[in-house]
């Protein structure tokens, strides 16, 4: 006799019973949109990072520790079957404002609609600051010789 495990056995799915009759409830927080939302926005180029000054500052002691906050700089809110999201973020000297705005915009309403499955009404952008990186330092010679004179 061979003996055959239940718990392996074929299961068959019945083609009528779809996930809407299936039963039950599916809840998706506001921190989890907010997550897809934040790393659609980073990863738009031009995006320097997300949130207000605080926030950043928060966020950096966070990357410090080994930790990180996806979410930061983002609000969402979710109901049954849409949601509207809210970022703030600064944008890298250089790139233009609006255009920026529309590709976050447009990463977003992707990202979110793709992953999360509910449909997004609207995604508010601010853009609060600008960041302008630091000049160049000289290496190699020209370095040395300025040290030098300062001696």
């Amino acid at each position: 006799m061979e003996y055959q495990n239940p718990q392996t056995a074929a299961v068959r799915v019945d083609p009528a019973l779809t996930p809407a009759a299936a039963g039950g409830r599916t809840v998706i927080s506001e921190t989890a949109v907010a997550k897809v939302a934040g790393i659609a926005a980073r990863a738009v180029p031009g995006v320097y990072s997300l949130g207000t000054g605080s926030s950043r500052a928060l966020g950096a002691i966070r990357d410090a520790v080994g930790s990180s906050d996806h979410a930061a700089g983002v609000h969402a809110e979710v109901g049954e079957t849409q949601v509207a999201v809210d970022i703030t973020l600064v944008a890298v000297y250089g790139a233009p404002l609006h255009a920026l705005a529309n590709q976050v915009r447009a990463s977003v309403y992707t990202a979110v609609e793709k992953l999360v499955g509910l449909q997004v009404i609207e995604v508010n952008v601010e853009i609060n600051d600008v960041y302008i990186a630091p000049p160049v330092k000289p290496t190699g010679a020209g370095a040395v010789a300025e040290r030098e004179a300062v001696l």
